[in-house]
């Protein structure tokens, strides 16, 4: 089956073995207050959501290394972002934030950082102030904080004793080069575009942290896909960590709540529960009472001058599709089933797209009683798009050889491209025998397995409409993928003469479809075998042997 699947912004299971984070959040509580809402002036108290990032984002492993260098927030509007990344703020100005040896059991120490210098960085000053203000309200004049540490309050500086700052900056990258922060917050990385200024400002960040093993954390709502935001790198990044696609020590600690894929917007009750997803602990719960009306969100969701893309957008944080996308993301996470698995020996459908290099590899199974589709291997070179890296064609064609091992593969298209030896000869003289339908069943080059995409393109684009009906119409489920939805994502609507195809946003996009033309080309060979008359006589002869009734994997 496929590899790890990833669900959007997933933090690690339980809590980390080593972590300074437990001295953080008793840190917090002790010095910071709740800035603003029915509790302001109270002790602050981190949510449990929050509770589960502090702790995973100050894990180290059992040499006192950070096992994150970098974290993302992508959250909905209004769920909370500003206050908490203050509280990170005042933690890193002057909290036990730095790894400090172990103690008598084994548990880490946390210390000051000697010289703190954090910065809260956005496009623009306005940005930067929403996350100011929370700072400024979580310790006033004459509070604690200010006393203990001699802090000396500013409007856009915060000194303290010693040399330590806490400043915003902004999209004014050639200002901030030459800085040694120790810790930045990337606020509204939605924003962060080239013509912004915030391609250059990150970079200047990301060089700058690295002086002195400092620290980034980035705040976001849902992006717009394909504008090349620092969100959607960060986005792409952590996907690419999750599947096994990076190098090195350390990554990225990503969190997003989002609405499920099916939610309805047109239904109240599916959208309330949508809505509750999305705002985890701000829409409240067992835990206590949140600090969101969803009743005003609904109310401005149903408001007319509210566009639906946007609802999803801000307030149920999906991420909505590009103008000229295949699919919206929601349409196909709305038919993940992640629990399904394909039993051994089940009926199956196989298409392959391969490439040996730049370009990806995949093989895409479908069941053949139901439709269920199911990756059952992405092969792609190195995300960087600018190496020499080559895909391992004996790990695919041992993908292959597993796959006609535990399933009965009833048939198997593959294009031909780079692929014409394993296509024309190897697979077929393994294979051919045990297949029910050919990819070219007559005339006088009749192939059990090689399907040249270039000699079927009107085949292929009727097959991309009739996927893409099937995905709307909610006719089949799939496995969740990480791999496949990504490339499902990455598809853009291609027309031609003969309807709807896909393609890449560009010729040389780094950002791969193969996957998703396997998708419609295992759904494709599906409904071939359910169309033939060899499928037809053997499901009848199942029948007759099993006596009446319905047969999985023959109906």
């Amino acid at each position: 089956m496929a590899d790890e699947q990833v669900a959007a912004g997933t933090l690690p299971d339980g809590v980390p073995e080593h972590t300074l984070g437990w001295g953080v959040l008793a840190w917090c509580s002790k010095y910071l207050r709740q800035p603003d809402g029915p509790n302001a002036g109270d002790r602050w108290k981190f949510s449990p959501s929050q509770v589960r990032f502090v702790l995973w984002f100050y894990a180290v492993d059992d040499r006192g290394r950070w096992l994150f260098h970098r974290g993302a927030l992508r959250l909905p509007k209004g769920a909370g972002k500003s206050p908490f990344l203050a509280a990170l703020c005042w933690a890193e100005f002057c909290g036990p934030v730095r790894f400090a040896g172990w103690d008598e059991q084994g548990r880490p120490i946390g210390a000051p950082e000697p010289m703190p210098w954090v910065q809260i960085a956005a496009v623009s000053k306005e940005q930067c102030k929403n996350t100011m203000i929370m700072v400024a309200a979580m310790a006033p004049k004459g509070s604690r904080l200010v006393a203990e540490y001699g802090i000396d309050l500013g409007k856009e500086v915060i000194y303290k004793p010693g040399g330590g700052r806490l400043e915003i900056i902004t999209s004014s990258a050639h200002s901030a080069e030459g800085n040694r922060p120790s810790f930045v917050v990337g606020d509204e990385v939605q924003w962060w575009l080239a013509s912004t200024g915030g391609h250059d400002l990150a970079d200047t960040i990301r060089r700058n942290l690295g002086k002195r093993n400092g620290r980034l954390v980035e705040t976001c709502n849902s992006f717009v896909p394909g504008a090349d935001s620092i969100a959607e790198r960060t986005w792409k990044a952590f996907v690419a960590q999750r599947e096994g696609r990076t190098r090195g020590h350390g990554g990225i600690l990503y969190d997003a709540a989002e609405a499920p894929g099916d939610t309805d917007l047109a239904d109240e009750a599916s959208l309330r529960a949508g809505l509750r997803a999305a705002y985890r602990d701000a829409a409240g719960g067992p835990d206590g009472p949140g600090w969101v009306d969803l009743d005003r969100v609904i109310a401005e969701i149903y408001d007319p001058a509210t566009p639906p893309d946007l609802s999803r957008r801000f307030y149920l944080n999906q991420i909505i599709a590009n103008a000229d996308s295949w699919l919206a993301p929601h349409e196909w996470d709305g038919l993940a089933d992640p629990t399904d698995q394909v039993d051994d020996g089940e009926p199956i459908a196989l298409f392959f797209d391969g490439s040996k290099s730049r370009d990806a590899s995949a093989l895409i199974g479908v069941r053949i009683s139901d439709g269920f589709t199911f990756a059952v291997g992405v092969w792609e070179p190195d995300p960087a798009h600018n190496t020499l890296s080559t895909i391992n064609v004996g790990e695919v064609d041992a993908a292959v050889e597993r796959a006609f091992d535990r399933w009965q593969v009833v048939a198997f298209f593959s294009d031909v491209r780079e692929w014409e030896s394993y296509a024309y000869d190897t697979w077929p003289e393994r294979y051919r025998d045990q297949l029910l339908v050919w990819a070219v069943p007559g005339g006088h080059n009749s192939q059990p397995i090689a399907w040249d995409m270039r000699a079927h393109v009107a085949e292929f684009t009727l097959a991309c409409e009739a996927a893409h009906a099937e995905i709307v119409d909610r006719k089949f489920t799939h496995d969740g993928s990480s791999a496949l939805s990504r490339h499902v994502y990455n598809a853009r609507r291609r027309p031609n003469r003969w309807g709807i195809s896909i393609g890449k946003s560009s010729p040389d996009s780094p950002d791969k479809i193969d996957a998703a033309v396997c998708l419609v080309g295992a759904r494709l060979v599906r409904r071939r075998v359910l169309a033939s008359p060899e499928w037809t006589k053997r499901t009848q002869t199942k029948q007759a042997r099993r006596g009446p009734g319905r047969v999985r994997g023959f109906g």
